[in-house]
């Protein structure tokens, strides 16, 4: 080496320095694919499902990226920061999309950090904070036991932008999955404190799995022309995940824990809100998929946006 090299210069001399996380050498995972609209599709409906799955993923990988440097260990702090990016790069594409197929000039940015807390579709179990480490775990094991056959038969669409994110998140959920799913185990076939905290964390973020198989009306009939996923179809294969995960675990979740997944997070009624959450407004019946959402997610936003409201038009 030279002493004109520098660190950078020898780390991007590669014919495969797609390894580097520089902003230069990556493919793009849509390459090649159509963007066309399938014939027969409502862009509306289409723009609106994409935003409902890149909000989940974005408010998601919010959640977990404020794990890092709180994590038990190193090696969990980089394991959850990569499933935020994953879940980020998820989004990206999605809200991209969205915004290519309403034509009212906005992008992924503008989407992101310009739109108010009414405006976000995603499932409120993806804004929900976590107390600590065993709610976090269980929330990711619910999130990735949904939507990883949510991804696997949306790699089905007939629209070819949405079966290429299905195709490409089907990898990445998997091990979400399986990384939610070890912890879960270990600590509930722990010690006694650690058993005792994964179940009262599964007790309370099970409730909150019901609004997930709640299809929205425009799932209903993208589904019906073969572009989107149902999701009350997914519950068959939920259910046989999740059972499989709490028996390694030696957790039998309680009666009503179990009861409150068949109804909505806001099924306790009387107070409108889900065993162990915030409050929601709920006398609409509506959902996340709604723009109804919690403090939670007016807090996140607070932070995520803060920047980008600060400086309108600002790049970086």
């Amino acid at each position: 080496m030279s002493f004109d090299d520098d660190a950078y210069g020898a780390l991007t001399d590669h014919a495969d320095d797609a390894r580097w996380a520089y902003g230069t050498g990556f493919a793009d995972p849509l390459a090649g694919v159509p963007t066309a609209v399938p014939d027969g599709i409502d862009r509306a409906d289409l723009a609106t499902y994409c935003l409902m799955l890149g909000d989940d993923a974005l408010i998601m990988s919010h959640r977990l990226q404020q794990w890092v440097t709180r994590a038990p260990e190193l090696e969990d702090e980089l394991a959850l920061a990569n499933i935020g990016l994953d879940l980020l790069g998820q989004a990206r594409l999605l809200l991209t999309r969205a915004g290519e197929v309403e034509n009212a000039g906005r992008d992924e940015d503008a989407l992101a950090y310009l739109r108010d807390p009414t405006a976000f579709r995603n499932v409120r179990l993806a804004e929900r904070a976590d107390e600590d480490f065993a709610h976090l775990v269980a929330r990711l094991l619910v999130f990735s036991c949904w939507r990883l056959p949510l991804l696997d038969r949306l790699a089905a669409s007939r629209d070819p932008v949405l079966a290429a994110i299905g195709a490409k998140g089907v990898k990445e959920v998997t091990y979400h999955r399986e990384y939610a799913a070890q912890w879960v185990v270990r600590l509930g076939d722990g010690t006694d404190l650690s058993h005792q905290r994964m179940r009262a964390a599964i007790d309370a973020i099970l409730p909150l799995a019901a609004e997930l198989f709640e299809p929205h009306e425009a799932e209903v009939r993208l589904a019906a022309a073969g572009v989107a996923v149902d999701p009350s179809v997914l519950r068959g294969e939920f259910d046989a995940a999740m059972a499989q995960v709490l028996e390694a675990a030696t957790i039998e979740t309680s009666e009503k824990t179990t009861d409150a997944t068949a109804r909505r997070p806001d099924g306790e009624a009387q107070g409108g809100q889900a065993q162990g959450g915030p409050a929601y407004d709920t006398g609409s019946g509506r959902s996340g998929r709604d723009g109804v959402h919690g403090p939670e997610l007016t807090e996140i936003l607070a932070e995520m946006q803060e920047l980008a409201r600060a400086l309108p038009g600002g790049v970086w």
